[in-house]
């Protein structure tokens, strides 16, 4: 963990505060909130230097999610700057830009039966290994709304009381694709596949870069806790969902043309607002893959 991370505890319930540690040298770092989300200045996502991805990376994990205005971006360099960060990660079921298979349509109009993300989630969560995270390009904005919601799972975990922690550890969640996935971008001219991936992970993964203990279950993909009875698996599943939800853990992304959000998936989870119909909303996303959660 960076050592420049430090945290406050207040109270009986734990708050998540990052403290101003050493000055950034080559990009700028405007803070959204105490708990999560970071303005990222002075940086071309087309051509950062060595020394600016070293930086960005500090600020991922430091905030959670970051940001980034005024880029203009080819396909090819969205790609570039995901395989930074590692391997890219192909969706199992969303369409894709011609010859880029990396490179997710993200796109909402007047004839869209539905937006990508309207409900709290985790990208992809349902996969063996779920993605590292996610970089996302808007290109066209609505003249208003289009926000994304962003919570800091780790403040999820740090809130929960003593007792809760200790009887989720070691309990594992069933995290399933199919009812997500089928038939849903059928708008697109996406066929359907015989099956979509599904996975048990633990309800608290460490974060393999900040050692931090993350909530990790979602309204999106998590269908039932295992070796518990079903019933006290919804109850238990309903409370952490709405726990996850609390809007202290959360800052609010107002989108502009040629912005770029990047969040870190394995401990944030996130929403779009649909709220700007009939308008049109249009960019790319570019996910990074990762591993699976311990």
């Amino acid at each position: 963990m960076s050592e420049n991370m430090h945290y406050r505890h207040h109270g009986p319930r734990i708050k998540h505060v990052v403290e101003e540690g050493a000055p950034y040298e080559t990009i700028t770092v405007d803070t959204l909130t105490p708990i999560i989300g970071a303005e990222i200045g002075g940086v071309d996502l087309a051509n950062p230097t060595n020394r600016q991805m070293d930086e960005i990376h500090r600020a991922l994990a430091e905030h959670c999610v970051i940001f980034f205005r005024d880029q203009h971006l080819s396909q090819d360099q969205h790609l570039d700057f995901g395989r930074k960060f590692g391997p890219l990660h192909l969706h199992p079921a969303a369409p894709h830009e011609p010859r880029h298979p990396e490179l997710m349509i993200i796109l909402a109009d007047k004839d869209s039966p539905r937006a990508n993300g309207e409900g709290w989630h985790s990208d992809v969560s349902c996969d063996e290994e779920p993605p590292l995270g996610s970089i996302l390009y808007i290109k066209e904005c609505p003249p208003r709304g289009g926000d994304t919601l962003f919570a800091n799972m780790y403040a999820a975990y740090d809130a929960l009381s003593d007792r809760m922690k200790t009887y989720l550890a070691g309990l594992r969640a069933l995290h399933d694709g199919e009812a997500n996935y089928r038939g849903t971008y059928s708008n697109f001219g996406v066929q359907d596949k015989p099956t979509y991936p599904n996975a048990v992970h633990p309800i608290i993964r460490t974060h393999p870069v900040t050692d931090k203990k993350a909530l990790f279950v979602n309204k999106g993909f998590t269908r039932r806790i295992l070796d518990i009875p079903a019933d006290e698996s919804a109850g238990m599943l309903a409370y952490l969902y709405e726990h996850a939800a609390n809007p202290l853990f959360q800052c609010r992304f107002r989108w502009q043309a040629n912005s770029v959000a990047f969040w870190d998936n394995r401990c944030v989870q996130h929403r779009a607002m649909w709220d700007y119909w009939p308008h049109r909303r249009y960019g790319n996303r570019v996910t990074v893959k990762g591993t699976r959660p311990v």
